[in-house]
């Protein structure tokens, strides 16, 4: 499934995620650490507390102009509404005794062990409730006459309402935040991929024929600009390969034609016989496939078409009733008049001519050349009663010097090019031709706009 996404979602998804870790180790790291500050700061403030009401009880310092007594100083309430003392009985403070003078601090609400482990219950005001969130803190103090313990509390509301206001910006804050790298991340990695983009559309237009053309290469010196220049530079060796074999090709098929020439007129005039008969077909088959070479290599080279008008039904009826080395083939013409494109009509004409020789090569008895008008194009089909052409050799038999096994046995003198050459006039005049009809039989199509 990963390798299916693109290269953009692909560092977009990885980015966030990465950016989502350190956000969330980030925000546990910040609550943690926040909320044992608070925390330590509210249990140091009720150990601050008790610790002041336990010097004042100790030294007998007098409260609210009272006489410095310490059972006085137990019952008051007016010395901090946050902190309370507990009487213990006399018997108990050989056992208090034993407490460490050490502050002892709960926090959340919770009693301090010192005074809890005692099953004596104080002569003075309770304990608060245990479910108040407070941060506890409690010291025993000596008396003549028992145990004095301050207990003080300081209130965790402000801890938990920095909480909230934290959580408060954390929840909405981290989404968005990845919302905003992902946006950011998704536009930079687009940014950056856009010279690929552009290379991978140029490239996919470059054929055989337009092998001139070049990749853009982008202003950044980076690795995409290297990649498209080593691009370049490999289009620079196809070309030039690609040229010298097309010259070559012509060349070659350009010389052979005079000589052809002059061993067919000797032949011709030799005295009759039949090694001389089959030499000249030989010769003329030789001579048919120069000509076929020269045409491709004119294709190849992409010369410019000659847009003129062209009477596509008066060449198709022309070329369909040309003689042909097999006459008791009979062929069935249904042209459509007034069927006008654009175009070369050398070319056309042999377009025509290679699918009705191909299909005439192929007929066990019928031809049908059919060519009509369907919505702005002009549609040729021409169509045989043979042995058809396999499903998976649709494609294959308009491939160069492609013959089937049985084409090769039923037709000795084709060269595997007719196809080909006719698909590319095709496609040179803005057409199409393919292999169309599931009868017996082949039906070759051939499409092209009209004027």
């Amino acid at each position: 499934m990963a390798s299916r996404l693109s290269v953009r979602l692909r560092a977009t998804l990885a980015a966030t995620a990465i950016v989502a870790v350190a956000l969330g180790v980030a925000a546990a790291v910040l609550v943690g650490v926040l909320t044992g500050s608070l925390a330590r700061s509210a249990s140091n403030e009720a150990v601050r507390r008790a610790d002041a009401t336990a010097k004042v009880l100790a030294g007998g310092v007098a409260v609210a102009g009272k006489p410095a007594d310490t059972v006085s100083l137990a019952k008051t309430t007016l010395l901090d509404p946050d902190v309370k003392i507990l009487t213990y009985p006399a018997p108990l403070v050989s056992e208090l005794s034993a407490l460490s003078p050490a502050t002892t601090a709960s926090p959340m609400g919770k009693s301090p062990g010192a005074v809890r482990d005692f099953q004596a219950q104080p002569t003075e005001v309770a304990q608060w409730a245990p479910g108040d969130d407070f941060a506890l803190a409690t010291m025993p103090v000596d008396a003549a006459d028992g145990v004095l313990v301050v207990q003080a509390r300081a209130s965790l509301e402000p801890t938990g309402d920095a909480l909230r206001a934290l959580w408060g910006l954390l929840l909405p804050g981290i989404p968005a935040l990845l919302l905003l790298v992902a946006v950011l991340t998704w536009l930079a990695v687009g940014r950056a991929l856009a010279p690929v983009s552009a290379i991978r559309t140029e490239m996919a237009d470059i054929t055989a024929s337009d092998l001139h053309r070049r990749v853009p290469v982008p202003r950044s010196r980076d690795e995409i600009a290297r990649l498209a220049e080593t691009m370049n530079r490999t289009l620079d060796r196809l070309e030039l390969a690609v040229s010298r074999h097309k010259r070559f090709v012509a060349d070659a098929a350009h010389e052979l034609r005079s000589p052809l020439a002059i061993l067919r007129t000797r032949l011709e005039l030799a005295p009759p016989g039949p090694l001389a008969a089959e030499a000249l077909t030989d010769v003329e088959r030789i001579q048919a496939l120069t000509s076929d070479l020269l045409l491709l290599a004119r294709l190849d080279a992409a010369e410019p078409v000659c847009h003129e008008e062209v009477d596509l039904g008066q060449v198709t009826a022309e070329e369909a009733a040309r003689s042909r080395p097999r006459p008791e083939i009979r062929v069935t013409l249904e042209v459509a008049a007034d069927t006008v494109v654009l175009g070369s009509a050398g070319q056309l004409r042999r377009l025509v001519a290679n699918l009705v020789d191909n299909a005439v090569r192929h007929a066990n008895s019928a031809v049908t050349v059919r060519l009509a008008s369907d919505g702005g194009e002009a549609v040729l089909d021409v169509c045989d009663d043979g042995p058809g052409i396999p499903a998976e050799h649709h494609e294959a038999v308009f491939d160069r010097f492609t013959r089937l096994d049985e084409a090769r046995d039923r037709d000795a003198g084709g060269s595997g090019l007719g196809l080909a050459i006719a698909r590319d006039i095709a496609v040179r005049h803005g057409g199409s031709l393919r292999i169309a009809g599931e009868n017996r039989g082949a039906c070759l199509q051939a499409r092209f706009p009209v004027i």
